[in-house]
C-alpha cells in the first residue's frame, strides 16, 4: 500500500511538473506563423481548440479557423502551412517552402465592397416614389436643397461610413445646360471652375473608385442634349477624372428624358455609350434607354415616376406641409413594420404584376361578358381567353402582326407619315440617325400636345359657347373668352406647324431640313407670350366661376378627369402650353447638337434655339416671381403679430423648428452648463433678416391631428447676428447660440442634419447680405 501510494504521488508530481513547465499553446510555431484572431470576414468554428500529440502527428483536421471564401484564401493557405510544419513526416525545406508560399498569397478582398450611391434632392417632385423604388444595394442620400455644398459633403460622408462608391448618381433640379445641386449654386460650364464648386466635386468624387474599375458619375438631367451641357460634362470629367454620363433628352414630358439614350464623356467628343454590362434581375428599357438609371431604381418604379412625377407632386405637397414635423418618425416606424411583414410573409409586389397584353385581354373578355347574362361567367371568360390565345398563335405563325400590335402602330396619328411618297424608316434603321430620332420625337410629342389642346376646345369651349348661343349660358361670354380663347389661337398656330413638319419627316434623309419650319413657329411665339400674360387671369376666372356659379361647378365635375380630357382637369390642361415651350428648348438643343456645322439646317436651328430659349427664360422669371410672392403671403399669414414682410426683394430661404434653451448657471463655462427647454421656436431665415417665433402645438382630441401656430417673438438683421455652436456634451445635443445686438438665444434641433443645414444657410445668407457693403 505504501509503495502504491508513493507511486501515485510520484505520478501526480510528474503531471504537476509537466503542467508547470509545458510551453504555451502555439509556441512551437515560428513567429511569422503565430496564431491570429479571425478577421471580420472569417468565422470561428464551434469545435474544440486544436491539440498536438507528443509524437507530433499533426493537427486535428477540420477544426480551427476557416474563411468563408473557400480553399484558395489566405487563411486556408496559412493553416496548411501550420499543419505542415507540425507534421513530423515532412522535411524542413518543404515546410519552409509551404510557409513561404502561404505568406505570399494575396490578402482577402476588402470587407466592404464599393456600393452605388444616389443623391436625391428634396426639391425633386414626388421624390418619395424614387425612395421606395431604390434598389437594396444602393446607398441613398436624401438631402435638403436649402443646404450648402459643405453640408452635403458631410451628409454623404456619414452615409458612406468609410466605404467607397462604385458609381455616384445625382438626381437634382436641372436642365440641359446647368444643375441646381443646392439652392443658390447653379452648376454650369463656367461656374464649375469656381474654387468652392470645384473643391466640392473633387472631394465628393474622391470617394468614388477609379474609372478603370467601373467608377463614374451618373447625372439624371439631360446635359447631353445641348452643347453647353456637353461642355459641362467634359469639364466635370476632367476635374474628377471619372466618366460622367447623362441622358440625351430625346424624350419629352415630365422626366421622361431619363428613359432616353444616355451618353458618356469617356472621349473628347461625345458618343453614344454602348451598354456592356447586364443589370441583375432587370431587363433594359427599349433601345437601351435609361439603363444607367436602372443601376439605382427598379424599372417599374422609374417608369411610373418619370411619367407621373408632376401630378404626384400636387398630392404630396400638401401632405408634406401637414405632416412634415412627424414624417421622419412615422417613416421609421413604417419601414420597420414593412420590413417585418416582408421577413415573415415574404410578400413581393413584383409577383402580382400583370403584363399589358394580359390586361387588355381581360378587359375585352369582361366587356364581352357584360353584354349577356352568363350563368357561368368564369367558364365563359376562360373560353374567351383560350380562343384569344389560339388566334394570336395562328397570327404569329403566319408572320402577321396581332391586333394589339396593329392598334399600337395606328395610335398616335401616323397616317400622315405613311401617306407620304416614301415610308417612314423604322426605329431600328434610324438608330444611328440622331437628327431623325429627335425630329420624330418632336412630331409625336407635338401630336400629343395638340390632342390635349383639342380636348380643351371639344370638351369645354364648344359646350360653353353653345350654351351662350342658346341664351342659356353657364358662364358669360366674357369669361369663356378669357379662359379658352387663347387656347384656340395657339392650337391654330401649332396645327399649321404640324402640317409643315409631317411631310419633311415622311421624306426624311440626311440632307432634310426642318429649321425653316421651326423659325416660322418662332416668328409667331408672341401668341405664347400673350397666353402667359393672360394665364393668371384665366385661372382666377375659373376659380371665381366655380365658386359663384353652381352650374359651372357641376359642368366641371362632369367634364374634368375623363378619358376625353386625358384624365386631366381644366387648370392642368391650361398649363400645357407653358410646359411645351420647355420641351421645345430641350428638343432644339438636341437637334442643334446632332446637326453638323456644315449642314444647311445648322444656322436656322441656332436662330430658332435662341428665340425659344429667350421665351423660356421669361416664363421661368414669371414663375419664380409668382412662387416667391405666394410664399411670402403664406408666411405673413402664418406668423401672428408679424410686421410686414413684403419689403423690397426679400425672399424666404428656409424655416427650421428648434427648442429655446435656458441655463441656470450663466457663470459656468459652456462645456459645464446644463440646459433646460423653455419653449418651442420657429426660425424663419430670410435673405436679410432672421425672424424668431414662439411655436405652439395644439392637439385635437380623439385623433392624431395637430395644429401649429407661430407668434412673432423677435427679428434680427443678418448683419448684426452672430451664430456659434455649443459643444456637444451629455447635457445638450445639436445646439447653437444666436447673438443679436441686445440679447442672445440658445437653440437646439432634433437632428444633427437640421442644425448643420440651418447654420450653413445662415452663414451663407449673412455673407451675401454683407457683400454689397464690402
Amino acid at each position: 500500500m505504501g509503495e502504491r501510494g508513493r507511486g501515485e504521488n510520484n505520478g501526480d508530481n510528474e503531471i504537476g511538473l509537466r503542467l508547470r513547465t509545458r510551453r504555451a499553446w502555439g509556441s512551437r510555431l515560428p513567429s511569422a506563423a503565430h496564431p491570429r484572431w479571425p478577421v471580420p470576414g472569417e468565422t470561428v468554428s464551434g469545435g474544440p481548440w486544436p491539440s498536438w500529440s507528443s509524437a507530433g502527428e499533426g493537427v486535428v483536421p477540420g477544426v480551427g479557423l476557416r474563411h468563408r471564401e473557400g480553399k484558395g484564401t489566405a487563411g486556408s493557405s496559412l493553416r496548411a502551412g501550420r499543419a505542415a510544419m507540425m507534421s513530423g513526416g515532412l522535411g524542413r525545406s518543404r515546410r519552409e517552402g509551404e510557409l513561404t508560399s502561404s505568406l505570399s498569397t494575396p490578402p482577402p478582398p476588402p470587407l466592404y465592397p464599393p456600393v452605388p450611391v444616389l443623391l436625391v434632392s428634396n426639391r425633386i417632385p414626388a421624390y418619395e416614389l424614387v425612395l421606395c423604388g431604390t434598389r437594396s444595394k444602393v446607398v441613398l442620400v436624401l438631402y435638403d436643397q436649402r443646404g450648402t455644398l459643405p453640408a452635403l459633403l458631410a451628409q454623404l460622408q456619414r452615409a458612406l461610413a468609410g466605404r467607397a462608391a462604385c458609381r455616384l448618381g445625382l438626381l437634382c433640379p436641372g436642365g440641359t445646360e446647368e444643375l441646381q445641386v443646392v439652392r443658390g449654386v447653379s452648376l454650369s460650364e463656367r461656374s464649375v471652375l469656381v474654387p468652392s464648386t470645384r473643391d466640392f466635386w473633387e472631394r465628393m468624387c474622391g470617394w468614388v473608385i477609379p474609372s478603370e474599375k467601373g467608377g463614374g458619375v451618373d447625372i439624371f438631367s439631360p446635359l447631353a442634349a445641348s452643347a453647353r451641357g456637353v461642355a459641362l460634362m467634359l469639364t466635370l470629367s476632367t476635374i474628377t477624372g471619372l466618366e460622367v454620363c447623362a441622358p440625351m433628352g430625346l424624350a419629352t414630358g415630365s422626366f421622361q428624358n431619363i428613359l432616353s439614350r444616355w451618353t458618356s464623356s469617356s472621349s473628347h467628343h461625345l458618343r453614344v455609350r454602348e451598354e456592356e454590362e447586364e443589370l441583375e434581375e432587370e431587363e433594359e428599357l427599349e433601345e437601351g434607354g435609361g439603363a444607367h438609371a436602372l443601376r439605382y431604381v427598379h424599372e417599374a418604379v422609374l417608369r411610373g415616376w418619370c411619367l407621373q412625377a408632376q401630378w404626384m407632386e400636387e398630392a404630396l405637397g400638401e401632405l408634406r406641409c401637414l405632416l412634415g414635423p412627424r414624417l421622419h418618425g412615422v417613416s421609421l416606424e413604417a419601414r420597420g413594420r414593412a420590413l417585418g411583414h416582408f421577413l415573415w410573409d415574404r410578400v413581393s409586389l413584383e409577383d402580382v404584376c400583370v403584363s399589358a397584353p394580359l390586361t387588355r385581354a381581360l378587359i375585352e373578355g369582361l366587356s364581352v361578358l357584360k353584354g349577356g347574362a352568363e350563368t357561368r361567367p368564369l367558364r365563359s371568360l376562360a373560353a374567351f381567353l383560350s380562343r384569344r390565345s389560339a388566334e394570336e398563335e395562328e397570327v404569329k405563325e403566319d408572320g402577321q402582326p396581332t391586333d394589339s400590335e396593329d392598334r399600337g402602330t395606328t395610335e398616335g396619328g401616323e397616317d400622315l407619315l405613311r401617306a407620304g411618297p416614301a415610308p417612314l424608316p423604322e426605329l431600328a434603321q434610324m438608330a444611328l440617325d440622331w437628327r431623325g430620332a429627335v425630329v420624330k420625337e418632336l412630331y409625336h410629342s407635338e401630336q400629343q400636345y395638340q390632342s390635349r389642346l383639342a380636348s380643351v376646345l371639344k370638351v369645354y369651349h364648344e359646350p360653353l359657347t353653345a350654351a351662350v348661343d342658346s341664351n342659356r349660358p353657364i358662364i358669360s361670354q366674357a369669361s369663356v373668352h378669357v379662359i379658352l380663347s387663347p387656347v384656340e389661337k395657339i392650337l391654330h398656330l401649332n396645327r399649321a406647324f404640324l402640317r409643315a413638319l409631317g411631310p419633311r419627316l415622311a421624306l426624311w434623309g440626311p440632307g432634310q431640313c426642318v429649321g425653316a419650319v421651326l423659325l416660322q413657329l418662332c416668328s409667331k411665339l408672341r401668341l405664347y407670350l400673350n397666353y402667359l400674360h393672360q394665364y393668371p387671369a384665366a385661372l382666377r376666372a375659373v376659380d371665381e366661376c366655380r365658386e359663384k356659379i353652381p352650374a359651372f361647378r357641376a359642368f366641371l365635375k362632369r367634364a374634368d378627369r375623363t378619358i376625353a380630357t386625358h384624365m386631366l382637369s381644366l387648370p392642368e390642361l391650361l398649363l400645357s402650353p407653358l410646359w411645351r415651350l420647355e420641351e421645345y428648348v430641350t428638343l432644339l438643343q438636341a437637334l442643334s447638337l446632332t446637326t453638323p456645322p456644315d449642314h444647311p439646317d445648322h444656322a436656322p436651328l441656332a436662330h430658332a434655339l435662341v428665340a425659344m430659349t429667350r421665351h423660356r427664360e421669361f416664363i421661368r422669371k414669371m414663375r419664380s416671381s409668382s412662387e416667391r410672392d405666394r410664399l411670402m403671403e403664406e408666411t405673413q399669414r402664418e406668423i401672428k403679430g408679424c410686421p410686414d414682410l413684403r419689403e423690397g426683394d426679400r425672399q424666404l430661404i428656409l424655416t427650421q423648428d428648434a427648442a429655446l434653451l435656458q441655463s441656470p448657471g450663466e457663470d459656468l463655462p459652456h462645456s459645464l452648463r446644463t440646459y433646460q427647454q423653455v419653449c418651442d421656436l420657429g426660425l424663419f431665415l430670410f435673405n436679410d433678416a432672421l425672424v424668431l417665433t414662439k411655436r405652439s402645438v395644439d392637439h385635437a382630441p380623439f385623433s392624431l391631428a395637430q395644429r401649429t401656430t407661430h407668434t412673432f417673438l423677435a427679428s434680427v438683421a443678418l448683419g448684426c447676428l452672430d451664430a456659434r455652436e455649443i459643444t456637444h456634451s451629455r447635457y445638450v445635443h445639436h445646439a447653437f447660440i444666436l447673438e443679436g445686438p441686445s440679447r442672445s438665444w440658445a437653440c437646439s434641433t432634433g437632428r444633427a442634419e437640421d442644425s448643420e443645414c440651418f447654420l450653413s444657410a445662415l452663414r451663407s445668407a449673412a455673407l451675401a447680405a454683407l457683400a454689397p457693403q464690402g
